[in-house]
């Protein structure tokens, strides 16, 4: 199938680059890419965030525990 894009100069010659670089077409370097997009989309959406994969911190707090209560934090922002 045949397909028209329009790109800035500046992406299309970074394109044009990266496929001599690659020794291969531009051709087959977008096809490439849209095809690694989609793949990484669709594995991003299988993912289900919890507690488990969220960064942690340890080590002693910078600031009270008191300033993080919503009292604190509200006198935070008044300041």
């Amino acid at each position: 199938m045949r397909t028209t894009l329009d790109l800035p100069d500046p992406l299309f010659t970074r394109l044009k680059a990266r496929a001599a670089l690659e020794h291969t077409s531009l051709k087959k370097l977008l096809q490439r890419f849209v095809e690694e997009g989609l793949n990484a989309t669709a594995q991003s959406n299988g993912l289900q965030r919890s507690a488990d994969t969220l960064p942690c911190l340890r080590g002693p707090l910078a600031v009270n525990p008191e300033q993080l209560s919503n009292a604190g934090l509200v006198a935070a922002l008044d300041d």
